[in-house]
């Protein structure tokens, strides 16, 4: 069982087994178990998208995956914004990834977020952002 305790355990997985499988299953089902059961700790994921490691920056943009309604959109949509002019392959298709995700839950406010940052997302992040939408609802 993963707590707030298990962060410092977590960021040295994510350094030391740096690669898009596994960080991406620590991200998903490791650190967003944390922050989903202990959102107090969630200002951590605020650090995380900053950080000098590409891995734990991913880790922050992936954190919600399995989160559905329950995404803070916000923090989500503020953590595109930050990464996106990255030209890292991995940070652009997390950011599509994660958008993506969201967009099962919000496709409008997905389209909607593309469509206002269009010209600064990577073709690769709007592609994967907009994957699973209906073609009459893309944009």
């Amino acid at each position: 069982y993963f707590t707030p305790a298990s962060i410092p355990f977590i960021q040295k997985w994510v350094t030391t087994k740096s690669w898009w499988d596994t960080v991406d299953a620590i991200a998903s089902h490791f650190a967003g178990v944390v922050f989903f059961d202990y959102p107090e700790t969630a200002t951590i994921m605020d650090e995380w998208i900053d950080h000098e490691n590409m891995w734990i920056r991913r880790t922050a943009i992936l954190h919600q995956l399995n989160f559905k309604d329950r995404t803070d959109s916000d923090r989500l949509f503020h953590y595109c914004k930050k990464r996106m002019d990255e030209p890292d392959f991995f940070i652009r298709k997390a950011i599509g990834w994660a958008l993506r995700q969201y967009s099962y839950v919000d496709a409008t406010a997905v389209i909607q977020f593309v469509k206002t940052y269009e010209s600064d997302l990577s073709t690769l992040s709007k592609t994967e952002a907009l994957k699973a939408l209906k073609r009459e609802e893309k944009i």
